[in-house]
């Protein structure tokens, strides 16, 4: 196909950027938006000249896209997903993937059964810093990886109301993890609070993985600045990643050194990425398996802060690898 049509559902805070970007990349056409805020919506339409709507099934019906994106609160992403899924279009889910590992599962087997495909939207994997520091980690640069620490951090956002800091915020870092050591982890020890929030809104989560490496994650929305930072320490050295400057800095026993870095949005990468897989074939770089794990972890972690003690991680379901 010459061009890849898509529908974003969901023009809030995110949602808008995902219009945005679409609107710009030469491999799609974008057909469409959807909100349960009809004022909202049509706002967005017509800054961007296209149809709106506020039932998502209608506009499926109407538009009949080759693609849509879910841009929803958590709980609707399921619901959403399966009826694309049932339509014969493809999906890209903004993370969670859903609600619940459970609900992830249910989309991962409609998926395979109607032959359709699913992307979860883990942008940090299309970070420019994150590809450059994985390829650092398989040239050796920092010898043989010892320990994965990520730190983020920030007021919470008013836009999220239905899930809580781990599987929103840490879920992203939990698959940072498995991105960059291509390894399971395989228990987990968390301390998880809530001060202010109906969810939890401070999490430390202590991983170890089947590879040996250790992983600690820390996500709060207690933080007055907010802080996007990961560090990869090995045996020779230490990187360190800003994922928000996409800055990175080596030290080692040679000194300390900061590659030239070239600033690009991980979103834009990402949707193309998207598009551009839906229009040439090939796999997506973050699979729905990628998006269920994630949440099976974010779960075993919440078990674990409840039942104060280290809990093991399963994902359950023979079928998925």
């Amino acid at each position: 196909m010459d061009k890849v049509s898509i529908c974003v559902v969901g023009v809030g805070f995110w949602g808008r950027n995902h219009v945005r970007v679409f609107s710009e990349l030469r491999e799609v056409e974008l057909k469409a938006v959807c909100d349960i805020d009809s004022v909202r919506a049509k706002e967005i339409a017509e800054k961007y000249n296209v149809a709106w709507y506020t039932d998502y099934k209608e506009m499926i019906k109407n538009e009949r896209p080759d693609a849509i994106s879910i841009c929803t609160p958590t709980v609707t992403h399921a619901e959403i997903a399966l009826y694309a899924i049932h339509k014969g279009v493809h999906a890209l889910v903004e993370k969670p993937m859903a609600s619940s590992s459970s609900e992830a599962l249910r989309i991962i087997k409609e998926a395979r059964a109607k032959g359709v495909k699913v992307m979860v939207g883990f942008i940090e994997r299309f970070n420019p810093a994150v590809d450059r520091a994985k390829k650092m980690l398989a040239e050796g640069e920092i010898g043989e990886l010892v320990l994965i620490s990520a730190r983020r951090v920030s007021r919470w956002p008013q836009r999220i109301g239905d899930v809580g800091v781990v599987k929103d915020l840490a879920i992203h870092d939990i698959d940072m993890v498995r991105y960059l050591t291509q390894s399971e982890p395989i228990s987990i020890y968390a301390v998880i609070g809530k001060l202010r929030h109906t969810y939890e809104d401070h999490a430390n989560m202590l991983m170890k993985l089947s590879n040996g490496v250790v992983s600690f994650i820390e996500a709060n929305w207690l933080t007055p600045r907010k802080v996007r930072i990961l560090r990869l320490t090995g045996s020779e050295g230490m990187i360190t990643v800003d994922y928000i400057t996409q800055e990175i800095t080596v030290e080692n026993d040679r000194g300390l050194f900061k590659p030239n870095m070239r600033w690009e949005e991980p979103l834009k990468l990402e949707l193309r990425h998207f598009a551009e897989t839906l229009r040439c074939g090939g796999n997506f770089r973050v699979t729905a398996i990628d998006g269920y794990k994630a949440l099976v972890i974010a779960e075993a972690a919440l078990r674990s802060s409840l039942e104060g003690i280290p809990t093991r991680i399963n994902y359950g379901d023979g079928e998925i690898s």
